[in-house]
């Protein structure tokens, strides 16, 4: 038998192995319909096997684990509950919560996905990732993306199929798409205080289990990722996927026992010395990703979409957590393994590099092979186009971070990400305007660096409307002048509103849902035209040119008092590029336009 955990196919029947060490009893499950058919596994050391022979591809199963209960102390064993297998690569249908499953006693087979025996799909062929340093990631979530697209045929709507329609993919390629970030595909559960509101979770940051795709998202499995997947690598879009190995959906102690919990909270899950639950997520539960076990399956579930589907790179959703023991690690064993791992060391890894716990911000400390989203960048040039910063933060943004990453850059540049307003928003609310999300409007980031030009919300005015257009042009501008890696959430650039809601995760409608109908194609043209240019150049885009120099808007090179001074409203900087060429940046917060000028073969000074 394999020494690993997780259920596989031999010949002659299958193999079933869990990890389980504070158990004193592991059960198999074999459904067959209604029907549960148990039988007892064997411990070897901490895991515990059975081999079952007459056992087929697509048999469903489940665990149900015996122990102590003593859940202050992370041990809340409870044989009634079944249990799904972490390793499972699929499910047979989505979790839906329910409040039993926080209920000691209350037998749950009833209420569980049944985890899927899967024979594996063969090996793709390996390739390098189809990524360029300096490219574009578009972030995209499956199902608010394609709901409302008008020439997705309706029953594909909102599955990972929908990527890979004709019109989907012109729409990347027209953006000069580098690669696709999807929001989490796993399988999730909502968070227990939804369905009393009549709401779900429309993100899918509330995760189960790490490796099975989410019926709901992706009806087809595995095979469904894999087939996308290669018509965007057919199309030169890479893939990546948004991945939660934070904490998962088990939540707090009053939260549902679906898996890892039933099989050994304390060593799942991190705890304090007392025995509660850390909660460096917000979330309910932290994953232990000190434990070498909760690491294994880790990297099994990374391998597994690398080695099926093809995928090329991964973004870690609270990134610090896997580092964490307990506190942040520059050099946690994760980062290693992830490196030696021969299907692994050169994907895209991208960290969103914060939590919530102590020293939980850790911009620019993960390694050096790794880039970051750079909230940062953000924030500082959304309050420069606002009025109330000046230039010289802005150019350190706009130039890489280097005070951040040094040099090469590993910045992640955004203005706008799926967590806050979306890109036209910020220049239309003030506020936030969360009230459809039923806590009150105390939900989401209370300070968005946000402006609207005099009117809360939509406005006739064609004064405010102009203005509006002129700072969401100022914005890509800058965005696609910027050094590093970009990314543009769905729908910024035609121009995208969620009402001013700037924590959509539970709107699973058409407030969330990119509305096709109501593009501002002139400004989708101007983004284009905007990615285009920088995909030309991308070296450029990879590494600030240097050497050159920034001069005001009189000619007179910048000053430090200039620098830090609000009232710098234009810089020109320009800088010599190979075969004598030059490159040109000019940012202009009067006439609100960032304008890049790359001139080759032009060699005589530039004018002052």
């Amino acid at each position: 038998m394999s020494d690993a955990p997780g259920a596989r196919l031999t010949r002659g029947g299958a193999e079933f192995a869990v990890w389980a060490p504070d158990a004193t009893a592991l059960t198999l499950c074999l459904f067959d319909g209604e029907a549960e058919r148990p039988l007892s596994m064997a411990r070897k050391g901490d895991v515990w096997r059975v081999k079952v022979p007459a056992v087929a591809a697509d048999q469903l199963y489940g665990y149900r684990a015996d122990g102590p209960w003593q859940p202050d102390q992370g041990l809340a064993f409870d044989p009634a509950k079944l249990l799904v297998d972490p390793y499972a690569t699929a499910i047979d249908r989505p979790f839906v919560y329910d409040p039993c499953l926080g209920e000691r006693g209350v037998d749950t087979a009833g209420l569980v996905p049944k985890s899927v025996l899967q024979k594996p799909l063969a090996d793709v062929r390996r390739t390098p990732p189809r990524f360029h340093p300096a490219g574009l990631v578009y972030e995209l979530n499956v199902r608010g993306f394609t709901m409302l697209h008008p020439d997705v045929p309706e029953q594909q709507r909102g599955t990972v199929a929908a990527l890979a329609h004709p019109a989907i993919i012109a729409h990347l390629r027209k953006l000069h798409v580098a690669a696709i970030e999807l929001m989490p595909i796993t399988a999730w559960i909502d968070e227990r205080h939804l369905p009393p509101l009549g709401l779900t979770n429309a993100w899918g940051y509330n995760p189960v289990v790490p490796m099975a795709l989410d019926p709901r998202l992706c009806p087809g499995g595995m095979s469904e990722l894999r087939t996308t997947v290669a018509a965007l690598h057919r199309a030169g879009i890479g893939v990546v996927l948004d991945l939660v190995f934070n904490h998962t959906g088990e939540s707090d102690r009053l939260g549902p026992t679906l898996s890892m919990r039933g099989l050994g909270e304390r060593r799942y899950y991190a705890l304090e010395p007392d025995g509660r639950l850390i909660n460096d997520t917000g979330t309910g539960n932290t994953l232990n990703c000190a434990e070498p076990q909760v690491r294994a399956l880790i990297l099994a579930s990374l391998r597994q979409f690398v080695r099926q589907a093809g995928v090329d790179g991964f973004r870690f959703d609270l990134a610090p957590i896997m580092a964490r023991g307990p506190g942040f690690e520059p050099q946690a064993p994760i980062f290693a393994e992830i490196a030696a791992d021969p299907w692994l060391a050169d994907r895209l890894l991208i960290a969103e590099p914060w939590d919530i716990g102590p020293g939980g911000y850790q911009l620019g400390n993960f390694p050096s092979d790794w880039i970051e989203w750079n909230d940062r960048y953000r924030d500082d040039i959304r309050r420069f186009w606002r009025g109330d910063e000046g230039i010289g933060k802005a150019v350190t943004r706009i130039a890489g971070s280097a005070d951040l990453f040094g040099k090469p850059t590993r910045s992640v540049n955004f203005l706008a990400a799926h967590d806050g307003f979306t890109l036209a928003d910020t220049v239309a609310y003030e506020e936030r305007h969360n009230e459809a999300n039923g806590e009150q409007n105390r939900d989401g980031h209370g300070e968005n660096f946000s402006w609207n030009h005099g009117v809360e919300g939509p406005s006739d005015d064609p004064a405010v409307i102009a203005a509006r257009q002129a700072d969401l042009r100022a914005l890509l501008g800058t965005l696609f002048a910027s050094t590093g890696t970009v990314m543009l959430t769905a729908g910024d650039e035609f121009g995208r509103s969620q009402r001013g809601n700037n924590n959509a995760y539970a709107q699973d409608n058409d407030l969330s849902w990119v509305d096709w109908a109501g593009r501002d194609l002139a400004l989708e043209d101007f983004a284009a035209a905007l990615s285009e240019t920088r995909k030309e150049h991308a070296a450029l885009f990879a590494t600030f040119p240097e050497p050159g120099t920034w001069y005001r808007a009189d000619g007179v090179d910048m000053t430090v008092a200039d620098w830090e001074s609000p009232a710098t409203d234009f810089a020109r900087y320009e800088a010599v590029i190979e075969d004598g060429g030059r490159y040109r940046l000019t940012i202009d917060r009067v006439a609100r336009r960032v304008i890049v000028d790359i001139v080759q073969n032009c060699v005589e000074s530039p004018a002052r």
